[in-house]
């Protein structure tokens, strides 16, 4: 199996994910294992490297990446955002470090059959999980106007999201769209003439993005999957994220700093009466980007945004 994948600011993530002789390390969003092969060899023989993907042809790609790996490995299919479900399932301890990887993989992207690329012509779909109903020819034809809009504008942050929805609207009534090409076409149509100027992102670009975190709930699995991360660590875990959107980094950077400084007593107040418990240490003051030559290794990492965290309390103490 051919599954290319080209991990993104490795020297960070080992840098913030510290990984230990005998850690037991959890990646989120598993891939192709780029990520994953570097932290094995940081946890050696006594160490537990736990990868969840949705994707079972990651997985099973990831299977083969790791089959050398100098520690135990366990790969899991599911979501990420039901991170402490799983770990119960598997009986596995609080984990030392968690990362998540987050957005699309680049295998993904590159598997025009899979449906999330504009460029090529191939069936609407955009799952992840490809055991999963929810397909993108099924939000863009049956959703309604209103309900296009939001997807559209939300989660693509696209400002001819009206015109698209209705476009969409009238033209699934003539026939049923259900490739990415159409998709597209209608896109263009849709869009204003200065909006498709030659030197600017493709103009189908957010609305694709849109319908890929809708289809997966991309959203909700960031939130809850970071929630359930920092619940379920030990203390002293590192929490590391890479974020692609400012979508996604928005989550991650607010859930850090709430649980960072839980304190919900009025300024007025002398001392904190509310009770709530610092759960986490930010140590990523800002975002940390990849490096130039990174990005003109893989052009790919040039939204990337890290940002990582310490878990200061034990396993549930901050329920």
């Amino acid at each position: 199996m051919d599954y290319r994948h080209r991990p993104v600011m490795v020297e960070e993530v080992m840098s913030y994910l510290a990984p230990a002789p005998g850690d037991v390390i959890v990646d989120c969003t598993l891939g192709g294992a780029g990520h994953s092969r570097v932290i094995a060899g940081g946890i050696g023989p006594e160490g537990v490297l736990i990868g969840i993907d949705r994707d079972r042809r990651a997985l099973e790609a990831a299977a083969v990446a790791l089959a050398d790996a100098p520690c135990r490995v366990c790969l899991v299919h599911g979501d990420y955002g039901d991170i402490e479900d799983l770990l119960r399932q598997l009986g596995h301890g609080a984990p030392d470090g968690v990362l998540f990887d987050l957005g699309v993989s680049s295998h993904q992207l590159d598997a025009a059959e899979r449906g999330f690329t504009y460029r090529e012509d191939t069936p609407l779909d955009m799952r992840m999980d490809q055991e999963s109903q929810l397909t993108a020819a099924h939000i863009v034809n049956t959703a309604s106007v209103r309900d296009l809009e939001r997807v559209i504008f939300d989660y693509g942050e696209e400002r001819w999201a009206r015109r698209i929805a209705r476009r969409i609207v009238q033209e699934r009534q003539k026939a049923p769209i259900l490739t990415t090409g159409r998709l597209v076409q209608v896109i263009l149509e849709a869009a204003p003439d200065g909006a498709t100027r030659r030197d600017g992102p493709h103009p189908a670009r957010r609305t694709f993005q849109a319908l890929r975190i809708a289809v997966n709930d991309e959203l909700g699995s960031v939130r809850r999957g970071t929630e359930g991360a920092v619940r379920a660590a030990a203390c002293g875990a590192r929490i590391v994220t890479i974020s692609y959107h400012s979508l996604e980094d928005r989550i991650v950077k607010e859930l850090f700093r709430a649980r960072e400084r839980p304190c919900s007593c009025p300024p007025s107040l002398p001392a904190c009466v509310c009770g709530r418990r610092k759960a986490l240490e930010v140590i990523t003051r800002k975002p940390v980007r990849p490096s130039e030559d990174e990005v003109r290794v893989n052009p790919r990492a040039r939204s990337a945004k890290l940002r990582a965290a310490i878990k200061v309390l034990g396993p549930g103490e901050d329920e």
